[in-house]
């Protein structure tokens, strides 16, 4: 791919209403998020991290039942963002059973630290943070199956 047909793309891209594409051809990956698409959208995250005092949806109804014991623990949902799952798969903290959990409840993170894997039809997918913060609640367990948008993590992003 050379550079006109890229900046095609992205040109297309960023008018239309498409948030996030990935191309491999080859050896050459793109990845492109369509920053201005998520103003559009009230201003919202990726999907995998939303802020908690939204509007609750069916499909997450779950989650705030879960979310609302720690509310119980006086902590404020509001400051709080939630890691989801990008996917489908069975939601691993360790590298190998035998090794330490990429993180627990109280460590720091920063963008790109790996959180955990999700293994989806024998490949195993890095889920990795895409804010700074530090962990309030692993909501998974280990070796546990999870949905497409389940929530993972609660994070603080003021620590």
């Amino acid at each position: 791919m050379d550079y006109k047909n890229i900046k095609s793309l992205i040109q297309f891209i960023s008018k239309s209403d498409i948030y996030e594409i990935m191309i491999k051809i080859g050896e050459t990956k793109i990845h492109i998020k369509n920053k201005i698409f998520r103003k559009k959208k009230k201003n919202t995250l990726n999907p995998i991290f939303t802020k908690n005092h939204r509007k609750r949806s069916s499909h997450i109804s779950d989650f705030y039942d879960k979310f609302s014991k720690l509310e119980e623990k006086n902590i404020q949902k509001d400051r709080y963002l939630t890691i989801k799952s990008p996917m489908i798969g069975t939601f691993y903290r360790r590298p190998h059973p035998d090794k330490d959990p990429f993180v627990n409840i109280g460590d720091k993170i920063k963008i790109g630290e790996k959180v955990c894997v999700i293994e989806a039809m024998k490949l195993f997918n890095d889920i990795e943070s895409e804010v700074d913060g530090k962990i309030v609640k692993i909501l998974v367990e280990d070796s546990s199956p999870v949905d497409y948008d389940q929530p993972l993590f609660i994070l603080d992003p003021n620590y």
